[in-house]
């Protein structure tokens, strides 16, 4: 499905809270995916699905019943339903009677054998493997985008840090290369879910198919066969309906709410590399290496105007915190299930569930677009590691010295004494560092060609073929992969 425009903007005029999910960082896709609207279609969708199963398998439905259903399956009137729901405070029962409403002549055959569950359970479970193809489109989108910045700057020299202190040079390409394995991962984490989502089944009350057993036990059609052969076959006709190979084994009337833990888990494990990338954009941006693209009007303080800020990046990484903060509920869902199930999840789910992908859609979308257009400084990048290079050669310097003939512990001595004193220059009296001066001024270094070792791409090591055998190895697989996954645009209008 390709992307849908936005829809909605951030400022709204409706005098009553609105999400800033919606209206300021989702895709107008995954809003509709998530809407009122969305919701009661897709029960619909499984009320209609049981009832031609049911047919098939003998039940008194007729074809006159079944083509009116489908006539109204997306013409859903949530105001109807909602009037339903104040007399009934069933939200279930209330969009059954306005379905039954607009479809009379089916009234009586909807929901045959059924509970909520049977219903809500499983359109959950459309809805998030439709969230997730989203998810995972973002995520492919979002690997090529980094993969091609791994290959543009895979040979550029840059101050490497640990511990946010100069450390060994690497590449601009390497960091992307970085990046972009973490969300190889998720993306396999992704693939991994929607592979092995299964569809919760038409299990009851308690998950037993009682009720199914007496409805198909009581068919005056009856065919041959062990009638629970004949419940796992509706079962299976329902599921294959909907678009799913196969059932959960075992439910009590619920799906295991660990499913929905372990999708938010993985929706968390996105989040967690999309804020190490933009925090790791932000540290670079203040650095003046890499910015993330930046607007021809955009405006960075309402008080300074020479301002860039990395504002898309901080509110990557604000949206992250809040998506890692709802793994933890949904875990919580799963633990605090009693018995065949408790309705204490349901108002969770209503905000976990939607609010996670929602979140994860805007993230994907801060990272796809700085991903693309960050910019990048090369005179920077050299200006700084020229700074640092006579540290880093320090090492060579010494071998290449004791090499010469020189005693090594008094040349450790000396270079100790010169980097010391260098290192004073710099953060005492904010003079440039001086220490090759110093070297090629004493007579124990003489020997050692100090120009040969100045050179950033010989202390790289094998990042660019590093960054190489990446593209090879894991990305080109990955795109023949994924050759069919749609890719998109991001939609970021603030």
């Amino acid at each position: 499905m390709p992307p849908r425009k936005r829809q909605v903007t951030a400022h709204s005029t409706v005098p009553v809270y609105e999400s800033p999910l919606v209206l300021r960082n989702a895709s107008a896709e995954m809003a509709a995916i998530f809407s009122p609207q969305r919701r009661a279609q897709t029960w619909r969708r499984i009320w209609l699905a049981l009832a031609e199963a049911q047919h098939d398998m003998g039940l008194p439905i007729t074809a006159r019943q079944l083509r009116a259903l489908r006539a109204k399956v997306d013409d859903v009137d949530l105001e109807a339903a909602a009037r339903h729901e104040r007399r009934l405070r069933h939200d279930v029962m209330a969009h059954l009677h306005a379905y039954g409403d607009q479809v009379p002549i089916a009234r009586g055959i909807l929901h045959l054998g059924a509970t909520s569950m049977d219903i809500v359970d499983n359109a959950d479970l459309i809805l998030m493997r439709q969230a997730l193809e989203v998810i995972r489109q973002w995520l492919v989108t979002a690997v090529d985008a980094l993969a091609t910045r791994a290959r543009q700057y895979r040979k550029l020299p840059c101050l490497g840090f640990t511990h946010y202190q100069p450390a060994q040079p690497t590449t601009v390409g390497k960091r992307a290369a970085l990046w972009c394995w973490d969300f190889v991962r998720d993306l396999e984490e992704i693939d991994r879910r929607l592979d092995g989502l299964r569809f919760r089944g038409i299990r009851g009350p308690t998950g037993t198919q009682a009720g199914f057993l007496k409805l198909l036990a009581g068919d005056p059609k009856r065919r041959r066969g062990p009638l629970d052969d004949r419940v796992r076959e509706l079962e299976k006709r329902v599921a294959a309906k909907l678009g799913f190979k196969s059932c959960e084994p075992v439910t009590g009337q619920t799906y295991s709410r660990k499913i929905d833990a372990q999708i938010i888990a993985a929706l968390a494990g996105i989040a967690a590399g999309a804020h190490k990338f933009a925090n790791d954009m932000r540290l670079l941006a203040n650095l003046k290496e890499i910015e993330e693209p930046f607007g021809r009007s955009q405006v960075g303080s309402s008080a300074m105007p020479y301002k860039r800020n990395p504002m898309l990046c901080e509110r990557a990484t604000g949206l992250a915190r809040f998506v890692i903060g709802l793994a933890q509920s949904a875990f919580q869902n799963a633990a605090e299930q009693w018995l065949e199930r408790t309705l204490d999840d349901s108002s969770n789910k209503r905000l976990l569930i939607p609010e996670a992908f929602l979140a994860t859609d805007g993230i994907l979308q801060i990272v796809l677009h700085v991903a693309r257009g960050f910019v990048v400084y090369p005179k920077v990048m050299q200006a700084r590691i020229e700074a640092e290079l006579p540290f880093m050669v320090t090492e060579d310097i010494l071998m290449q010295a004791a090499l010469a003939g020189g005693d090594r512990q008094q040349l450790h001595e000396k270079l100790r004494v010169h980097a010391q004193a260098a290192a004073a220059e710099v953060k005492q009296h904010g003079r440039p560092n001086d220490l090759v001066r110093r070297l090629r001024a004493d007579p124990a270094f003489a020997q050692v060609k100090i120009d040969r070792l100045l050179r950033p791409d010989a202390l790289v090591g094998l990042a660019s073929q590093q960054v190489d055998a990446f593209l090879k190895d894991v990305i080109a697989p990955l795109k023949r992969r994924h050759r069919k996954t749609p890719r998109r645009d991001p939609e970021i209008s603030v």
